[in-house]
C-alpha cells in the first residue's frame, strides 16, 4: 500500500483546497493596506475557498491590553453635552449624512454613566464649570474628552468676557482639539478619527 504525498499548501489550487476540507465553508480575506492602525481602507474582497492558511500575512500577535483598546476605539460613545452653536454641528455629524455610525460613534448617551467621550461642544461659562467637572468625574474609566470649536478651546470670540471660561483645559483634561468657529462636521469626524488612533495606542 502506497500513500501519495500530500501537495504543500502553497501548491494547492482553490479546488483542490474544497476537497482538503469538505466541511469548511467560504471566507472572505481581507487585508488592511495602510499604515494608520487600520483605519483606512481594504483591498477588494477574494473569495478563498477553505480556511486560512498558516501564512505570515494571516497570522496576529497581539497583547490583551492591546485588544481591549482596539476594542474601545471601534466603540466610543459620546455625552450628548451640547452647550452653544458648536452642539448644531455636532447634531449634523450624527445625522444621515455624515453619519458617524461608520466609526462606531452615533450613540449618544444622556447619562455619563454609559458614555466614555465627552464632546465639550460650544462655549463654557463659569457658571457651567463645575457641572461639566461634575459629569466628567461620574463617567466610568477609560474617558477621553472632545474640545469641539474655539469657545472650548481657548474662549474664542469671547476670550475677554468676565463670565466665559478660558478653555475647557482648565476644567478637564482634553485629548483632542476641534478647530473652528463652529467646526464642520467634517472637522469632528477627523477629530473622532484622532482619537480612535489615540484610544488603539493605549491613551
Amino acid at each position: 500500500m502506497s500513500i501519495e504525498p500530500k501537495a504543500p499548501s502553497a501548491d494547492r489550487l482553490p479546488a483542490d483546497r474544497k476537497t482538503s476540507f469538505p466541511t469548511m465553508g467560504t471566507i472572505i480575506e481581507r487585508r488592511p493596506q495602510s499604515s494608520q492602525s487600520g483605519l483606512a481602507g481594504v483591498t477588494a474582497t477574494q473569495r478563498v475557498p477553505g480556511i486560512f492558511e498558516a501564512k505570515e500575512d494571516s497570522v496576529l500577535f497581539s497583547t490583551i491590553q492591546g485588544l481591549f483598546n482596539w476594542a474601545r476605539s471601534r466603540s466610543p460613545w459620546p455625552l450628548g453635552y451640547g452647550l452653544a452653536c458648536c452642539a448644531i454641528e455636532m447634531m449634523a455629524t450624527g445625522a444621515s449624512h455624515h453619519d458617524m455610525a461608520r466609526f462606531g460613534a452615533e450613540v449618544f448617551r444622556s447619562s455619563p454613566r454609559q458614555a466614555d467621550v465627552m464632546i465639550v461642544a460650544g462655549t463654557v461659562t463659569h457658571k457651567m464649570a463645575p457641572r461639566l467637572r461634575r459629569l466628567y468625574e461620574q463617567m466610568p474609566e477609560p474617558k477621553w474628552v472632545i474640545s469641539m470649536g474655539q469657545c472650548a478651546n481657548s474662549g474664542g470670540e469671547f476670550w475677554d468676557s468676565y463670565s466665559t471660561l478660558q478653555g475647557v483645559d482648565t476644567v478637564v483634561p482634553v485629548d483632542v482639539y476641534v478647530p473652528g468657529c463652529p467646526p464642520r462636521p467634517e472637522a469632528l469626524v477627523e477629530g473622532i478619527l484622532k482619537l480612535r488612533e489615540k484610544i488603539i495606542r493605549g491613551g
